[in-house]
């Protein structure tokens, strides 16, 4: 009886794991996480993290949060420096290294 136990208990806890690993910040495509800039979460890919969680609670940084500046242009907002730039429709990102923009959560 224990034996066929022990083959549905591994399925369980192998796909428990991965559900759980999916739902981190800067999963799939970003690459995990690269570093806080602030309380965002900036990813491996240079984009930032629609988490809503906290990433200077969750790693305990001593940093105090820089003041975000919006900008009307996109010089200057690269992803990671702390400035983000206001779309046309009200939407605030920042550009990643390879020129995309990556929107920040509301």
């Amino acid at each position: 009886m224990v034996r066929g136990w022990m083959p549905m208990f591994l399925l369980l806890c192998m796909f428990g794991s991965s559900a759980w690993a999916a739902n981190t910040p800067c999963s799939g495509k970003k690459g995990g996480i690269d570093r806080c800039d602030g309380d965002l979460f900036l990813c491996n890919d240079g984009s930032i993290s629609g988490s809503k969680k906290s990433c200077s609670a969750m790693f305990g940084s001593k940093d105090q949060a820089r003041p975000q500046t919006l900008l009307q242009d996109a010089d200057g907002c690269a992803c990671g420096t702390g400035t983000f730039c206001t779309g046309p429709r009200g939407g605030v990102y920042c550009l990643t290294p390879s020129g995309n923009k990556s929107y920040k959560r509301k």
